[in-house]
């Protein structure tokens, strides 16, 4: 049985009016795991293996990738991201990530 995630460290963060991490050099993987449980989403690998290329991404271009940028560098299908992150699979990494919204998501 998993243990529940303590999430009070995301009480001495600063998030923008949508949610997402001000700083992104604040975020850690226990604030990744407290954002996620946070949003009702238990983190397995492969949601780790897209969050880790979104941080890889922001650190060598300094933003957020796209979807397609997801599923053609990380080699997730786009159903499976959707299914990893549902209700908006490159707003909601980018926010587990400790990221800004992707341009061009709504």
């Amino acid at each position: 049985m998993m243990s529940a995630v303590d999430t009070s460290i995301l009480d001495s963060l600063e998030f923008d009016d949508q949610n997402f991490l001000v700083n992104a050099t604040d975020w850690t993987p226990a604030v990744g795991e407290a954002i996620a449980a946070e949003l009702g989403i238990v983190l397995g690998e492969r949601h780790w293996v897209v969050l880790n290329f979104c941080r890889k991404e922001w650190e060598e271009h300094g933003e957020s990738p796209t979807i397609r940028r997801i599923t053609k560098g990380a080699d997730v299908g786009t159903k499976e991201l959707y299914d990893l992150f549902p209700g908006g699979p490159g707003k909601i990494a980018a926010q587990i990530a400790g990221l800004k919204k992707p341009t061009g998501c709504v």
